[in-house]
């Protein structure tokens, strides 16, 4: 199977709530594509600091959306969805240094099947509006590897189907 690759940046933003429990949350606000690839042995996920203080912002670069023929169904969804976004897996990091940023993203997909799995285990997901360039490489891929299923008869589910007597037979038992 073909596996395609696009290399992409992700910005991470810590956004100061008002609440009693923590003075900040983390979302991803942006995934970019970039022209280099990681090279061979090289980190991913490196980060860079954009802006610091209150609403700092932090670039991780090195990372990459991959496609997959076998989720081309997932890539279908959020091409067919009214607002296309790319979805960011990101965790917290448990031994930052003060000088790193205390999360990290893990994955960028643009399977919306693959994010409800992540989801579902109880992962950080969250969507960032989807760049035109990578629709524009996402879109002729789905055209390639994405059939939909065949429609299937539904049989309804009727517990009374098998008692009811066929035409021009009586069932009635004679009793004796």
């Amino acid at each position: 199977m073909r596996t395609l690759r696009l290399p992409v940046d992700v910005v991470l933003e810590r956004v100061p709530v008002a609440n009693r429990w923590i003075d900040a949350s983390w979302r991803p606000v942006a995934v970019i594509p970039v022209e280099r690839a990681p090279a061979a042995g090289e980190p991913c996920w490196t980060p860079r600091q954009l802006r610091g203080g209150e609403s700092a912002q932090w670039r991780f670069s090195g990372g990459d959306i991959e496609l997959h023929p076998t989720e081309a169904e997932g890539y279908y969804l959020t091409l067919s969805s009214p607002q296309q976004v790319v979805f960011v897996l990101w965790r917290a990091s448990e031994d930052s240094s003060p000088d790193d940023p205390p999360v990290f993203p893990v994955l960028a997909t643009v399977s919306y099947n693959e994010a409800a799995r992540f989801l579902d285990a109880g992962e950080h997901v969250d969507c960032v509006p989807m760049h035109p360039l990578i629709r524009e490489w996402v879109v002729p891929f789905v055209a390639e590897h994405y059939r939909p299923e065949p429609r299937r008869k539904v049989r309804r589910n009727d517990p009374f189907a098998g008692d009811a007597p066929e035409p021009g037979r009586d069932d009635r038992r004679k009793k004796s």
